[in-house]
C-alpha cells in the first residue's frame, strides 16, 4: 500500500488526519512555507501565508536589534525547567499535540479554557552566539508559565486537561518568536517569571533531551506592583512583597539582570515585554527539567522545586514549586 503524503512528506500518523499529525508535522509545514516565501517574495507571500497561519500560528513580529542587526549577546543562563514543564520529562507532554505551534497561548488547545489576566505580549529574540551572534533563524521555542492563581495547566487541581499557557514558535529569519499571553501570576517562594527552551531545528521539538537552551524570563517589579492590584491576582501581591530578584533561588545569582525583560505599556491596554536570548550550541546545557513523575523530587539545575503541586497565591510553602 502506498504511503499517504502532504507536500511531498510522508504523514508521521497514516491513519489519522492532517490537522492532527502532532508539533513536529506542524513545525516541518511551516518552516517549509517560509522557504517557499523566501523564494516568491514579497509578492505572492501574503496569500500563502494566510493559508497556513490557521493551522501554525505563525509568527507576525520583527526582532529587536540585538537580533536582527547580528550583535552578540551573552549566554542566556541555564535554568531548571521546574516541576511542571509538560515536555514529557515530568509526566504530561504537550509537545505532541497538534496545534501548540502557536502565537495566542491564553486558551487551551481544542476549545478549553482561557486564562483571565494582564494582556502580554512577549517576544524573545534568539541568538546564535557560534554562529557568530546571527538570529537563530530555524530553532523552536517552548514557552510556559503560570496563570494568574499561581496554577501550572496539565497539572494543578481541576486543571489537568487543560493547555492554557503553552506553546510553540519557530524562530523567524530576524531571530524572533512572539507570544500572546497574560502577566504571570506570583506564588510563594519565586519571583515572576515564564519558562521556556529552545530546540536547534523543528525536527527536535517532540524530544525534551534535545534542547539547546532551558532558561527563564523575569518581569520588572514594577510591571508586577500595578498588575497584581487586580483582583484576578488575589495574593499574588502579598506573595511579591516576600521576594526579590536577589533572594530568588534562580534569578538571585545576579539579580536577574540577564534574565528580566524590557517591558512597555501598562496593565490596561497591556504589556509588550523584549528579551534577548543567547544561545551558545558550543556549551553543554546544564539545566532541565524535573525528572520523575507529577510531584516528583526536584532535580535539574538551579532552583529545584519541592514535592507536592502547583503553590498558589498566599499557598504555604510546602505546596509551591521552586522551579
Amino acid at each position: 500500500m502506498r504511503a499517504r503524503t502532504y507536500e511531498g512528506r510522508a504523514l508521521h500518523r497514516p491513519d489519522t488526519p492532517i490537522v492532527d499529525q502532532g508539533a513536529a508535522f506542524d513545525l516541518q509545514t511551516l518552516s517549509s512555507r517560509r522557504k517557499v516565501l523566501a523564494l516568491i517574495g514579497a509578492g505572492g507571500a501574503a496569500a500563502l501565508l494566510a493559508a497556513c497561519s490557521n493551522k501554525a500560528g505563525d509568527t507576525a513580529s520583527s526582532g529587536s536589534s540585538a537580533a536582527s542587526s547580528g550583535t552578540s549577546a551573552g549566554e542566556i543562563p541555564d535554568e531548571t525547567a521546574g516541576p511542571y514543564p509538560g515536555d514529557g520529562s515530568n509526566g504530561p507532554d504537550v509537545l505532541d499535540r497538534s496545534g501548540i505551534v502557536r502565537r495566542d497561548i491564553t486558551s487551551s488547545l481544542g476549545g478549553g479554557a482561557t486564562a483571565d489576566g494582564a494582556p502580554l505580549t512577549v517576544t524573545l529574540d534568539v541568538i546564535d552566539i557560534a554562529g557568530g551572534g546571527k538570529p537563530f533563524a530555524g530553532a523552536a521555542v517552548y514557552v510556559w508559565h503560570c496563570n494568574a492563581q499561581g496554577e501550572y495547566s496539565m497539572y494543578g487541581d481541576g486543571i489537568e486537561n487543560e493547555t492554557f499557557l503553552r506553546g510553540v514558535q519557530v524562530v523567524d529569519d530576524k531571530g524572533a518568536v512572539t507570544f500572546t499571553t497574560i502577566v504571570p501570576g506570583c506564588y510563594m517562594g519565586r519571583w515572576p517569571h515564564i519558562h521556556f527552551e529552545v530546540y536547534p531545528n523543528v525536527a527536535s521539538i517532540t524530544d525534551h533531551t534535545k534542547a539547546i537552551a532551558t532558561s527563564q524570563l523575569a518581569l520588572p517589579k514594577k510591571v508586577c506592583d500595578a498588575v497584581y492590584s487586580r483582583s484576578t491576582y488575589s495574593g499574588s501581591a502579598q506573595n511579591l512583597s516576600q521576594i526579590t530578584l536577589a533572594s530568588d533561588n534562580v534569578f538571585g545569582d545576579d539579580g536577574g539582570k540577564s534574565q528580566t525583560a524590557s517591558v512597555t505599556g501598562n496593565a490596561v491596554s497591556g504589556y509588550v515585554a523584549k528579551l534577548p536570548v543567547g544561545v551558545d550550541t558550543k556549551t553543554e546545557p546544564q539545566a532541565g527539567s524535573a525528572p520523575g513523575g507529577p510531584g516528583g523530587p526536584p532535580g535539574g539545575g538551579r532552583g529545584g522545586p519541592p514535592p507536592g503541586g502547583p503553590g498558589k497565591p498566599g499557598g504555604s510553602p510546602q505546596n509551591s514549586p521552586q522551579g
